[in-house]
């Protein structure tokens, strides 16, 4: 018998897988054609849910920033040269903080099916600053709620934020210790939104009506740490040289 050659030998194995790759398709296309098709359903639905939550990431950016804009929007009359033609104002404080915490409060308040989707940075966002327009509005129980809930936010920059506020409303309300702990954690734990010298601060501001001593120290502390920077030395000699004697 004539001996194969290596091609042959090739071409005949190739045969061969080829034809047993058809019989099987041949056999089993019901499965194949099941297994393809939810192949193709799934990679719709991934692509499908990214572009939903990108266009839910861009309205959310954007009702973000329309909030912000009324939050740090003018109060009182000024020429109109100075605001810009575009720019808000409001006759009273009371009636922007209103508004803007019904800007924000409505990025919040998320229903149905959106719960199950994550939820945006700008949306935490907008929790703590629901906080702080509670604040302003005279809500300190409010906003004590909701800077609690803000301020274990997984986002370090956002929590630190509204730790931060919420230390502000605890000492406000009395709540000294609750408030100082928080400071003093800040202090340890310092972020880019929130830097030590900014808790340091304010925990020297919580302390210098009950605890002057201690406020002193802190202050003078301040003064060392941070003597570069002129602004914030100045402030602390100031706030030192008004501590009773």
């Amino acid at each position: 018998m004539a001996r194969l050659s290596r091609h042959e030998l090739k071409e005949d194995k190739l045969r061969t897988t080829y034809e047993e790759y058809e019989l099987f398709a041949k056999t089993h296309y019901r499965e194949i054609a099941l297994v393809v098709g939810m192949a193709v359903v799934i990679v719709g639905l991934v692509l499908g849910l990214r572009y939903l939550i990108n266009q839910r990431e861009a309205a959310a950016n954007a009702q973000l920033g329309e909030a912000l804009d009324t939050f740090h929007a003018y109060v009182g009359t000024a020429p109109p040269a100075a605001l810009g033609p575009q720019a808000q104002s409001f006759p009273t404080a009371h009636e922007k903080y209103a508004k803007a915490l019904a800007q924000f409060s409505a990025m919040t308040d998320v229903k149905g099916m959106q719960k199950l989707l994550p939820e945006q940075k700008a949306v935490r966002v907008a929790r703590y600053h629901v906080g702080l327009c509670q604040a302003q509005l005279g809500d300190q129980a409010g906003a004590i709620k909701t800077l609690t809930q803000a301020a274990g936010d997984s986002d370090p920059q956002v929590g630190s934020l509204a730790r931060f506020a919420l230390a502000g409303e605890l000492v406000t309300a009395g709540k000294m210790a609750d408030g100082v702990k928080i400071y003093q954690d800040l202090v340890d734990h310092p972020t880019d939104s929130v830097p030590r010298a900014t808790s340091q601060m304010a925990l020297a501001d919580a302390l210098r009506a009950t605890q002057p001593a201690q406020a002193r120290q802190l202050y003078e502390r301040l003064q060392k740490e941070y003597a570069a920077d002129n602004e914030l030395a100045e402030s602390s000699r100031q706030q030192l040289a008004s501590l009773p004697k």
